[in-house]
């Protein structure tokens, strides 16, 4: 059979037996598209493809200058894909089985935003939507929208995607309680619990009401439509410069600080992982790694060699 057709019939597996999200086909259909481009894979019988062209491809890969993660994701969505066309008796032999792949990624430790900058940005959109005169304007709703989008990031450390894609009926705006989709259609729950946050959530949920129950989407843009992940991108990149904050930010580094704000309060690193919803606990130990001023207050507080004096 051609790779073409077996990668179709994969897509639809992944879509429509593993019920896998939207973003990760679109990811896969992505890193297929780069291996269509190769030696017209995509034309070969499945018979043809052996370790040896593989390895080949990986080579390719690394021609592109792409980043180890990058590599090593193309490569897992391939590794994915025979593993199917194994299980489904299309191939006697998975040829990744005799294949030792080792792609070594850079250890680069998660950004977080300083305490005094998340400050000074709360502060700053605080301040401005104080200093609105009539709450009638759009540029009033928006700007409650925004701070509504800002505390849920830092309050919870959602993703971007989660708190874009949040549904009407998800939350639950007097407990505070969220239900969460996260990645692999894997559902968590999370609370907030300041009440300045869960306030701003209501008034912005009783100035949006009838665009949120029309569209279903918690968060809407000026056009009643969802306010996407990139447009939660560009408003905090907004902010950040009319607060004159020296750093820059993404909405990932919220998650990163929740993170790294509740380990250094001594909060369970195992909770952490349930609130963040990490699989697996070694994606959220990188936390424990990050904060080298925190160690040093640590170590020059507790450590007991500063009860010893020899002089």
């Amino acid at each position: 059979m051609k790779v073409d057709l077996l990668i179709e019939n994969f897509i639809f597996h992944c879509k429509y037996e593993k019920n896998l999200t939207e973003k990760t086909i679109k990811a896969y259909s992505s890193d297929f598209q780069q291996l269509k481009e190769f030696k017209n894979f995509f034309e070969l019988d499945i018979s043809q493809v052996d370790k040896v062209l593989l390895k080949e491809y990986i080579r390719y890969l690394y021609s592109f200058n792409l980043k180890p993660k990058s590599i090593k994701r193309k490569v897992a969505v391939l590794k994915a894909f025979f593993n199917y066309l194994e299980f489904e008796e299309i191939i006697e032999i998975n040829p990744f089985r005799k294949m030792r792949i080792s792609i070594k990624e850079d250890n680069n430790l998660p950004k977080i935003i300083e305490m005094k900058n998340i400050k000074k940005l709360l502060r700053y959109v605080y301040c401005s939507k104080n200093n609105f005169a009539s709450k009638e304007s759009f540029s009033y709703k928006s700007i409650i929208r925004d701070i509504a989008v800002l505390e849920l990031l830092f309050s919870t450390g959602l993703r971007v995607s989660e708190v874009s894609n949040l549904k009407i009926t998800d939350i639950d705006l007097f407990s505070g309680y969220i239900k969460v989709m996260g990645k692999g259609n894997k559902e968590r729950t999370i609370h907030v619990c300041e009440q300045e946050s869960k306030n701003i959530l209501k008034e912005y949920f009783s100035l949006f009401k009838s665009d949120i129950e029309n569209k279903k989407y918690f968060f809407i843009n000026r056009l009643g439509r969802r306010f996407s992940e990139q447009s939660i991108t560009l408003m905090i990149r907004k902010y950040q410069n009319k607060a004159k904050v020296n750093q820059h930010l993404t909405p990932h580094m919220f998650r990163h600080s929740f993170a790294t704000m509740l380990l250094e309060e001594g909060v369970d690193i195992r909770y952490i992982q349930g609130m963040l919803g990490h699989a697996s606990i070694s994606t959220t130990q990188i936390y424990t790694h990050i904060n080298n001023k925190k160690q040093k207050k640590i170590l020059s507080s507790k450590h007991p060699r500063r009860n010893l004096s020899f002089s």
